[in-house]
């Protein structure tokens, strides 16, 4: 196939010689290796015409492409005297070339290494650019790969590509040469080009060959550059992708789930295809290339057992691994919190002797997992920190020197080098939301372990922290866009925001109420959830603009978009109609939700109180439940625990609110495990339960961290019998057993015979004191959670008393007599007769 293209490529070039047989061509033919083409040309240099030298280059590099990468010899072939030939012969003959032919030129001789900045290659660059608007559509993409080799994805040329696709995309009917030229022009697409982008490719997905998964592959990487999470494209090319996991080698999967990742896009079917797919390469990835690949894949998805294994292979390939692939192992070794010293030693010592060949940000990405790792290589530390801070000082770029300067306050040196603020000042004012917030992070961070800045208002540290502050201000105040600054605060977070910008975002979002649509509603309901503040104004436009266009969101981002009204307890105008709307939106696609976030949804309803009938049957069933531990197995511990805790505490809620559904409570022996971790009393709850005795008058009367029935764990309890007199917990028996560690553990009774244990008409209190994680960050309004506890304590037949913290530590109440009148009200005032 390769050698038909070229003898046509060659024949296109010999000018009418097709009428006699063309020798050279017949030699060219019959190659089979680099020496056998350099032959040919040395001894025919008078007789090549170009024809024959796009033939010649055009076999050097097929024959190493053909080879595995380990074996290429790209080098020698390059060095050879006989390519320098067709490298001058190649440049006098560019006027002689077709446009295919000039193309197919650049495109080789890039391939085969030939510096961008060599005369060959800008002198083919200068003559295509001349072409361009005649290019034919297939070479225009191979041309914007030429250009994107070059490092030239911003440059005008490639502005003059994207005009030209642009103007000729309804004429693109070829997915590769649409999904090529996407890659290449995105760095520079409007937002206009870039929907008609996603509109062609969305149809040409339909037409193409479904076995050709790098096109499907091409357009998620379109849709990462251009930071779109367009979830029906996505879908899409993720059911191509899906079909050709079984075809993929390490790499390949390996980089869709790098794709996905950055797209924060999960797909369960996919995630554990790939993981059986990756389990099936363990044998057949025995080079360090193929090895690290499917190592940096396969570990965080991976059971234990085979994880040692690849820790096992990893350190017998240590010797063979170059710097790049060391970088990759750290980064997946850090990614599982990987204990093996070894290995980490090993791959330290690798990352060591090829540090002069990192560039910036890589240094920066081996800082932070060798820190992260607790790497015991104190002179590496201590290059690495020399080797940041020289690349901080030559650096212009804002997210490079964040990046940098984030990973220099890893490292354990307390003091901040003068060259690092004298940079970091300079960048500033060029910096977005989030390179502030990193910024000012890290400035913080060496302030708190410096005594020496404490005190002193003059430093410069505290000047550039107020910089720092003035230029989020700055910022703020002359947005302009709401799309921008949700990018800019999409992986903000931490005390600096909270502290010094988050009043001033939420007065610069409520400026931009207008701009809030279906397209960014969901990411705006994430950020609000997020900052825990509850902005009226915006959830309610959010409500409108949700009941206008629920149509046009995509039935899985309505998890985002109920999200902060359930998590901030906020119900806006027609409240009940915004919760069926989108319950009515995602039921039909029911089946197509990742489990685990089916979970999450599912409780988010939960909190709000709404408890969808199908929803809950498709998630409390044994295939279900099957698929959504197989999921939990691939995911990071973290995300694991996170979902399994809200299953248990879904399985609560079902069970307490909703009996007629007759889900089992099945969480029991997970609630032990959790419980063997015990609760730690606070000084706070220490002080209340001293305030109780004495209200109550004896200590018996109030016990401290009770376990009620499905395992709720009550602050304080006591018992106040029918004259609403407390009850000591010697004079009634109660159906609990005491813990090792002194607290009381209901056994699985029913709810009717824990009740009937009381003195008649005696009632039982539950105590409960509200930190400020219970609140809304900006408002005394109780989170949707802490609501739920209440409700369902309340079904348990608890009459709840809350103490939230801005009462209990008031001025009102900053003495003992006004604390234990305080508790005398909660207790016998207000409890229902």
């Amino acid at each position: 196939m390769f050698r038909l293209r070229w003898m046509k490529s060659c024949l296109r070039g010999s000018h009418g010689l097709s009428a006699q047989r063309d020798q050279v061509l017949d030699q060219l033919q019959v190659c089979y290796g680099e020496d056998q083409v350099f032959e040919v040309v040395g001894k025919n240099k008078a007789k090549l015409t170009v024809g024959h030298v796009s033939c010649a280059v055009g076999m050097l590099w097929q024959f190493q492409r053909d080879k595995p990468e380990l074996l290429r010899t790209v080098e020698l072939a390059r060095n050879h005297p006989q390519f320098l030939t067709l490298r001058v012969l190649a440049e006098n003959k560019i006027s002689q070339m077709d446009d295919s032919m000039l193309v197919d030129m650049l495109y080789d001789v890039l391939r085969l290494s030939v510096d961008p900045h060599d005369s060959l290659v800008q002198q083919l660059v200068s003559e295509a650019w001349g072409r361009i608007d005649r290019f034919k559509l297939s070479s225009l993409s191979k041309f914007s790969i030429c250009l994107s080799h070059q490092h030239l994805q911003l440059s005008p040329l490639m502005g003059h590509i994207a005009d030209v696709v642009d103007q000729k995309l309804s004429s693109i009917d070829d997915a590769r040469v649409l999904t090529t030229l996407m890659i290449s022009v995105s760095s520079l697409v409007s937002p206009r080009l870039r929907d008609a982008l996603i509109r062609r490719a969305d149809l040409l997905l339909d037409t193409m060959d479904p076995l050709k998964y790098n096109n499907p592959r091409r357009v998620v990487q379109f849709l990462r550059n251009v930071k779109c999470n367009h979830r029906p494209l996505l879908e899409k090319c993720n059911s191509i992708l899906l079909r050709n996991v079984s075809t993929m080698n390490a790499e390949n999967i390996s980089l869709v789930m790098g794709l996905y990742q950055s797209l924060q896009f999960h797909n369960c079917d996919f995630r554990l295809a790939a993981k059986q797919r990756l389990l099936e390469l363990i044998d057949l990835s025995i080079d360090p290339s193929s090895f690290t690949k499917l190592f940096v894949t396969l570990s965080p998805m991976a059971s234990l057992e085979v994880r040692e294994g690849l820790e096992d292979t990893a350190l017998l390939l240590a010797d063979e691994i170059n710097g790049q692939q060391a970088l990759s192992l750290a980064e997946g070794l850090e990614e599982i919190q990987c204990r093996n010293l070894n290995l980490i030693n090993k791959i330290a010592s690798i990352i060591q002797k090829n540090l002069g060949f990192y560039k910036p940000m890589e240094v920066a990405r081996i800082t932070q997992s060798l820190c992260l790792l607790h790497s015991q290589n104190p002179e590496l530390l201590s290059q690495l920190r020399t080797t940041l801070i020289k690349f901080l000082q030559d650096s212009v770029l804002p997210h490079e020197v964040t990046m940098l300067t984030r990973v220099l306050s890893m490292l354990p040196c307390p003091r901040l080098d003068e060259r690092v603020l004298l940079r970091v000042d300079a960048v500033v004012p060029q910096c977005n939301l989030n390179d502030l917030n990193t910024l000012a992070s890290s400035i913080s961070k060496w302030v708190r372990n410096d005594t020496t800045y404490r005190h002193n208002t003059e430093n410069k540290h505290v000047r550039l922290l107020q910089a720092l502050k003035r230029c989020g201000h700055e910022r703020l105040h002359t947005a302009g866009s709401l799309d921008l600054v949700l990018e800019e605060l999409r992986f903000v977070s931490g005390d600096w925001f909270d502290e010094m910008i988050l009043e001033e975002t939420m007065v610069t979002l409520q400026r931009m109420v207008d701009q809030i649509s279906w397209a960014n509603v969901p990411e705006l309901a994430l950020l609000l959830t997020k900052t825990n503040y509850l902005c009226t104004s915006l959830m309610d436009r959010i409500a409108s603009v949700t009941l206008k266009d629920i149509h046009k969101i995509h039935h899985s981002a309505t998890y985002a978009t109920l999200l902060p009204f359930s998590v901030l307890n906020y119900d806006p105008p027609a409240a009940e109609e915004l919760f069926d709307v989108c319950i009515q939106r995602f039921i039909p696609h029911i089946k197509s939700f990742d489990p685990h976030l089916l979970v999450l949804l599912a409780y988010a309803l939960a909190m709000a109180d709404y408890f969808p009938e199908q929803v809950v049957r498709e998630i409390f069933n044994i295939d279900f439940l099957g698929k959504l531990d197989e999921q939990l197995e691939t995911f990071p511990k973290a995300l694991n625990m996170r979902v399994r805790l809200r299953l248990m505490e879904l399985n609560r809620a079902v069970c307490l609110e909703c009996p007629e559904f007759q889900v089992p409570w099945f969480h029991e022996r997970y609630c032990q495990q959790l419980q063997r971790k015990g609760n730690i009393i606070s000084p706070v709850q220490q002080q209340i339960h001293r305030m109780l005795a004495q209200v109550l008058g004896n200590i018996d009367c109030a016990r401290v961290a009770v376990l009620t029935p499905y395992f709720y764990t009550v602050d304080f309890e006591c018992v106040l019998d029918r004259h609403h007199q407390p009850v000591t917990y010697s004079t009634y028996s109660a159906p609990q057993m005491i813990t090792d560690g002194g607290k009381v553990q209901w056994q699985s009774n029913s709810l009717e015979k824990i009740m009937n244990e009381l003195p008649p008409g005696a009632q039982r209190i539950a105590v409960d004191f509200l930190d400020s994680k219970s609140f809304c960050k900006n408002s005394h309004n109780m989170k949707g959670e802490a609501m739920m506890r209440k409700r369902h304590l309340e079904i348990l037949g608890y009459h709840v008393v809350q103490i939230p913290h801005f009462e209990w530590n008031s001025m009102e109440l900053s003495t003992q007599d006004a604390w234990k009148e305080y508790l005398k009200r909660k207790i016998f005032v207000e409890i229902p007769s």
